[in-house]
């Protein structure tokens, strides 16, 4: 089956797929996108994202391009058009196409590109051996909530992982706290099995993954804490995980040179995961 992509209004096959060049896009990262996991045929909290989508547009002072209503439609239709089950859909606006100059122009539309991928599920290594992150400096602006288009210091510090063998980099803030991933957020168990994730601000991009599986730590009633964290008291952990709609939830068992803990995925990491595959599921039997 030939895939396709939905660019301002047109199913296209995606290899047609083009926008133009002075989109401010392409030439300014003058946009937001989101990313919403499928599994099974589901698409993934698809309101928080989208409320995510609206809020993020909001701040840039970009008008949604369509109504909620009418991006559900056309997502669900490049699903079935790509016949998606697992993987992910990524949609983005931008301000539009308009002269190249700073300011915001006065008349241009928003312009929506979205994209599918199939993916694989995670592979049982990765799940049992944990991960590789390593620590960089976090050079990002000052507004990393906005799901900004503008990733280049995400690109560097994902090749700086790559390079040193790691899946992930965690950012470190200039009071050496860790802020997020590359493309994740951090989190850790305690020596006395409390879960700590720094908390939601502008300095770190509050993932939707993050948000649903807090509310399922509290359901459960295991111990919680949204604040900074420190790249020693993450080294000295007794466990690690990552968050995101595209990981879902994956342990790291090194940071650095550092094994975390025992050097495997921890007993509460695998219960968390566990909470929260269930809760995809439940997302089937209720759709």
């Amino acid at each position: 089956m030939p895939r396709h992509a939905y660019v301002n209004g047109r199913y296209l096959p995606h290899g047609q797929a083009a926008v133009h060049i002075e989109d401010r896009g392409y030439q300014f990262a003058d946009g937001v996108y989101e990313v919403v996991p499928v599994y099974k045929g589901i698409l993934v909290d698809e309101g928080p994202h989208l409320d995510r989508l609206e809020r993020s547009l909001g701040e840039l002072r970009i008008p949604m391009p369509m109504s909620r209503a009418a991006l559900k439609l056309v997502s669900h239709e490049l699903m079935r058009r790509n016949d998606l089950s697992h993987g992910f859909l990524y949609m983005q606006v931008t301000r539009g196409v308009a002269p190249r100059d700073h300011k915001f122009p006065e008349r241009a539309q928003p312009a929506l590109v979205m994209t599918t991928r199939q993916t694989k599920p995670h592979s049982e290594k990765m799940l049992s051996e944990g991960l590789k992150v390593i620590t960089v400096a976090d050079i990002r602006w000052q507004r990393c909530d906005i799901k900004s288009t503008s990733l280049l210091p995400n690109v560097l510090a994902k090749q700086q992982a790559a390079e040193a063998g790691a899946y992930e980099a965690w950012q470190v803030d200039a009071e050496g706290r860790i802020t997020e991933g590359s493309s994740t957020n951090a989190w850790i168990v305690t020596a006395e099995g409390k879960v700590v994730t720094r908390d939601a601000s502008h300095a770190i991009l509050n993932g939707i993954t993050r948000l649903a599986l807090i509310e399922l730590i509290r359901k459960a009633g295991y111990g919680f804490e949204e604040r900074a964290f420190t790249i020693d008291e993450a080294k000295a952990a007794r466990e690690a995980f990552l968050t995101s709609s595209t990981s879902f939830a994956l342990p790291v068992t090194r940071i650095d040179d550092t094994p975390v803990g025992n050097g495997h995925p921890g007993i509460l990491f695998a219960k968390l995961r566990a909470h929260y595959m269930d809760y995809m599921a439940g997302l089937e039997e209720t759709t």
